[in-house]
């Protein structure tokens, strides 16, 4: 049942997320009090005093290695959250995720032919994007060849690029070197922010942010989709535009994402509904508080992924298993509307 409207729950959310993002940069294997990051950031600007050795360690934790990770996670995790509310939107199915129409297969592909090309960070995340692009093309052409806009030939379409794109990642697989290649396929497959770096960040991020702000905005137009084509058609809604709009902007940003971050499961599912229980079915509510939600999620399960052992664990084992559990726990909430 929706939060009642008097509170703002966006706001709040937008708060929690920036809670999250502060302790983020605090917590792991080497704390920081908050009192020292505030020391920090006054001798940064040049007003306050703090040791040489100090700051240079602090520095190199706060900026060099934690703050990309900060600003990537919460990037992947708004970015996977809000384009799976959207898929489940377009597609009319609370089931629907980001991975729908071929996109992860496809990224999944790009970043494993880069690995075996043995190319720097930068040109795999800029391969992956593409592949996962090609893919979804690749399953909307197949749709189209049946001259119609079906939804579902849509959905089937994604299903035969999904299984062309799963294929052609076992063949680089097979071919990888199971010494040094392999194990870099399979660790990027589980999902993992310890390969982000400035560079990578400073070229993705920014587009990243202005699609998720842009697909954040168009709420609007999507509840438009929530009516059948005809009546939508009826009212002068441009219903195709919107719909592939919508998925190419949805698709754009989850390739982004696995591009950064590689396979990170569960969050584009599970966060939507859990945004639809707080604020209801409207869209224009609803994308901004996934998007928020889906960041802090995220930065949440990276703390426990860098802090739980000695050696990291893979970012996509903790969001599956604790996005399960959480599934489940909402699971009596949201079975209803499916039945």
């Amino acid at each position: 049942m929706p939060v009642p409207a008097r509170l703002p729950l966006p706001l709040l959310s937008f708060l929690l997320l920036i809670v999250t993002a502060l302790l983020s940069l605090l917590l792991g294997r080497y704390a920081i009090s908050p009192l020292e990051l505030l020391r920090f950031l006054t001798t940064l600007c040049g007003v306050g005093d703090m040791p040489v050795e100090r700051y240079r360690l602090i520095h190199s934790l706060l900026i060099d290695a934690r703050a990309p990770r900060m600003f990537a996670g919460m990037l992947v995790g708004a970015g996977l959250s809000v384009s799976g509310a959207a898929y489940q939107a377009v597609f009319r199915n609370p089931l629907v995720s980001p991975g729908l129409l071929g996109v992860l297969s496809g990224c999944a592909f790009g970043a494993a032919l880069g690995i075996i090309c043995q190319w720097q960070a930068l040109p795999i995340a800029v391969l992956s994007c593409v592949t996962g692009l090609i893919a979804v093309a690749v399953g909307v052409g197949i749709a189209h060849l049946f001259q119609t806009t079906s939804i579902l030939l849509l959905v089937l379409g994604g299903i035969v690029a999904n299984a062309l794109f799963t294929s052609l990642l076992s063949i680089t697989q097979y071919l990888a070197d199971p010494v040094d290649q392999l194990p870099s396929i399979v660790y990027w497959l589980l999902g993992s922010l310890s390969a982000v770096d400035r560079s990578t960040l400073l070229i993705i991020g920014p587009v990243l942010t202005v699609a998720i702000v842009l697909l954040s905005l168009a709420g609007r137009a999507i509840d438009a989709l929530s009516l059948s084509d005809d009546e939508a058609l009826s009212l002068g809604v441009p219903v195709q535009r919107i719909r592939y709009g919508v998925i190419v902007l949805a698709t754009l940003i989850c390739a982004l994402t696995v591009s950064l971050a590689g396979m990170v499961g569960w969050i584009g599912l599970l966060v939507p509904h859990l945004a639809r229980l707080l604020v209801g079915p409207g869209n224009a509510r609803l994308l901004p508080v996934s998007a928020c939600l889906g960041g802090a999620f995220l930065l949440a399960a990276d703390g426990v992924a860098r802090s739980l052992s000695a050696g990291e664990i893979p970012l996509g084992i903790i969001t599956e298993l604790f996005g399960a559990i959480a599934f489940v726990l909402v699971l009596h909430r949201v079975r209803r509307g499916w039945l």
